[in-house]
């Protein structure tokens, strides 16, 4: 796995994982993305792009060409079986990059953001799982400020998650996102400083 630790930050939809990733960002520590590297690879004309148009059809893209992000994700969700199709596309690309990306980097440890760390079965690309908690009512009230998205789409999000209680049982830290931001604050801060010193032995 390299020198480097690698730190699997998770959690479900509106616990908070992009605020926790600026938090450790802002210290100076690397953070690679998991949703902005299939952002980048569903771009249109590159390979994932051709693979899900070919899949999907014209109604997951827009009139300039760009993929129908919203479209695409309700449908995905209202279907399993095209959902698995979608992952089995992106998911090999995806983590091919973020070994890439984590082969250049310099620093002793990263945050590795993977909001399907644990459905995905990709535990072991990690040294340690980061789990952003928060219930349910919390993640549909953030999803739904965030994302615009209606409450029975995150609800079917949530339901294709694995539990609350299944995530946290992968956890080697957890950050409860329950309070306020100053208490959110906290936790990350003192989770880099065990980072550090965790990968100076590494």
């Amino acid at each position: 796995m390299g020198n480097i630790l690698r730190i699997g930050l998770t959690g479900g939809i509106g616990s908070g994982k992009s605020t926790a990733c600026m938090i450790f960002a802002e210290l100076g520590v690397p953070v690679i993305d998991a949703d902005q590297i299939a952002h980048q690879l569903t771009a249109r004309g590159e390979p994932a792009y051709l693979a899900i148009t070919r899949l999907f059809g014209d109604k997951v893209v827009r009139t300039d060409g760009e993929l129908d992000r919203a479209k695409l994700r309700k449908i995905v969700f209202e279907d399993d079986n095209a959902r698995h199709k979608l992952e089995g596309i992106l998911h090999p690309l995806i983590y091919n990059e973020i070994d890439k990306q984590v082969s250049q980097l310099k620093k002793n440890y990263c945050i590795i953001c993977i909001p399907l760390l644990i459905e995905t079965g990709a535990t072991g690309k990690v040294d340690r799982i980061l789990v952003i908690d928060a219930t349910e009512e919390q993640q549909v009230i953030r999803a739904s400020h965030r994302d615009s998205i209606d409450n029975k789409t995150i609800t079917k999000i949530i339901s294709a998650q694995v539990s609350r209680k299944k995530r946290l049982s992968f956890a080697h830290d957890i950050i409860h996102n329950d309070g306020d931001i100053e208490s959110f604050k906290h936790q990350i801060y003192k989770l880099n400083e065990k980072y550090k010193i965790a990968s100076e032995s590494n």
